[in-house]
């Protein structure tokens, strides 16, 4: 940041003073959308405002969303639209799954051994059980596996659960072209609405750069549409 610029504030996750922009992503590249925030918001701060209009757009096209945050399922269920949303592990998805961490009989081998596994599990703020999918991987050298849960209400197989799901870390990945190819965060404007409107010819000019090369589209194999915050 420079100078003073109006709601930029102290964020104690970045160290620094600054604005929280948030930002939607479809699976191709394009910046859907992007909301100008203070730095020192929530980072699900005024999700239903950025991500609504997207969805509106998307639910007759069988959308499917791999969403970082459970606060998601009571909007998304109602609406048709699949997600997949990492869930934290306990003792009771551990349990489900106590078959795959007995460590393989004989030598490691040199590639990661992966097992996959799906269930039903209701949480107690839940009022009906969801089907959870599990990854658990065995690497050569480690004490232990490692294990990680997704719930979703996708129909795909295990593996193409998982597949679908770690697709929303290549969006962090175009944030940070946006942020070091074309300075997302040169927001030197004093006034908040200018710094907006800033930004938002950002985004413009990244989707039409990123259109023209055609480097937005080197995805254009998978299918569904992921939206991804920050």
């Amino acid at each position: 940041m420079y100078g003073e610029q109006e709601g930029a504030t102290y964020n104690g996750h970045f160290e620094t003073v600054c604005y929280h922009p948030l930002f939607l992503f479809n699976e191709f590249g394009d910046c859907e959308r992007a909301m100008l925030r203070s730095g020192n918001v929530h980072s699900a701060e005024r999700w239903r405002q950025v991500l609504e209009p997207i969805v509106e757009r998307y639910r007759k096209t069988g959308v499917r969303l791999p969403l970082p945050s459970r606060r998601y399922y009571e909007y998304l269920e109602p609406r048709d639209i699949g997600y997949a949303i990492r869930l934290p592990a306990n003792e009771i998805l551990q349990e489900h799954i106590k078959h795959l961490l007995k460590r393989p009989a004989g030598r490691p081998p040199k590639k990661p051994s992966i097992w996959y596994h799906d269930f039903q599990y209701q949480a107690k703020s839940w009022d009906h059980p969801r089907r959870v999918v599990a990854k658990v991987e065995w690497h050569r050298g480690e004490l232990f596996p490692r294990a990680g849960f997704v719930v979703t209400n996708l129909s795909a197989k295990p593996e193409g659960v998982v597949h679908f799901y770690n697709r929303r870390g290549t969006a962090e990945q175009w944030i940070k072209e946006g942020k070091y190819a074309l300075n997302w965060t040169r927001l030197s404007c004093h006034r908040f609405i200018a710094n907006q409107v800033r930004l938002q010819l950002f985004i413009l000019a990244y989707n039409l750069g990123a259109s023209c090369s055609g480097y937005a589209y080197r995805s254009q194999s998978t299918t569904g549409h992921c939206a991804v915050f920050k």
